[in-house]
């Protein structure tokens, strides 16, 4: 009984790690206006971010470089 319990759980705990995220394009205009108002404060919030990190740190590598922009 217990070994049951133990290979349900972890066979639920192993393919919720495999569901990937999904994220529905949009369909209307206000719609797109909103995913892009999104894609921009995000932007905005890495920018910020970025600008009081220590540019010699692994962190800022990793997510202020973009490859191909201009330093």
């Amino acid at each position: 009984m217990i070994r049951t319990l133990i290979l349900v759980l972890a066979a639920a705990t192993l393919s919720a790690c495999t569901i990937p995220t999904y994220e529905a394009d949009p369909v209307s205009a206000h719609q797109w206006e909103q995913r892009q108002e999104r894609i921009q404060q995000q932007e905005a919030e890495r920018l910020r971010r970025c600008e009081t990190m220590d540019k010699q740190s692994e962190r800022y590598a990793r997510e202020c470089v973009r490859p191909g922009a201009s330093q």
